[in-house]
């Protein structure tokens, strides 16, 4: 445990750390999660791993030729396929589903939602009338007076909710919707 500790105050509060650590780890969560090649991205400040999403989903739509270009504001993360392009990126959850944040009314066209679990990929391909219809203004992430803008939609792989069914839910669906869009 100690890797070379000499000072003893030092060993002393790695112990100590060590000992606290059953209380913030899970080691259910851990193990479920152990040799996932993904695993890594959770140990990732939020901020990174949504830029992590980023770079995933545009590697993998480039490497599946389609255009992927970058955009010169905030309100789209990605230009894929011609379409301004939201996406959103969570890990599974202890619970099993993937919980979407921070939906807000922006200047895109499509969102692409990445979620990775430790051994498999889900992913939806919403524009944004179906986004209007399911999402915006129907599953507040944030309450209070100025709460409403964001939406935090909980989705469930196994069984996801039927609006969500013509969208994707495989990376190869997926890809058959983005490629489908007018």
């Amino acid at each position: 445990m100690d890797r070379g500790i000499s000072d003893p105050d030092v060993r002393m509060l790695a112990a100590i750390a060590g000992m606290l650590q059953a209380d913030y780890v899970d080691p259910e969560e851990e193990t479920i999660w152990g040799g996932s090649p993904f695993a890594w991205i959770r140990t990732r400040p939020s901020r990174q791993r949504g830029k992590i999403g980023e770079q995933l989903v545009a590697g993998w739509c480039a490497a599946k030729d389609l255009d992927v270009n970058t955009t010169r504001d905030s309100e789209a993360d990605r230009v894929i396929g011609g379409y301004r392009t939201e996406i959103k990126f969570p890990t599974l959850w202890k619970a099993g589903h993937y919980a979407f944040q921070q939906f807000r009314d922006q200047n895109y066209q499509i969102a692409v939602c990445l979620g990775i679990s430790p051994f498999d990929a889900h992913c939806w391909v919403l524009t944004k009338q179906v986004l209007y219809e399911h999402v915006i203004g129907h599953t507040g992430q944030h309450g209070g007076r100025r709460g409403g803008d964001t939406a935090w939609p909980h989705v469930d792989p196994a069984a996801p909710p039927e609006w969500l069914r013509g969208c994707g839910g495989s990376l190869q669906a997926a890809l058959v919707v983005l490629r489908a869009l007018p």
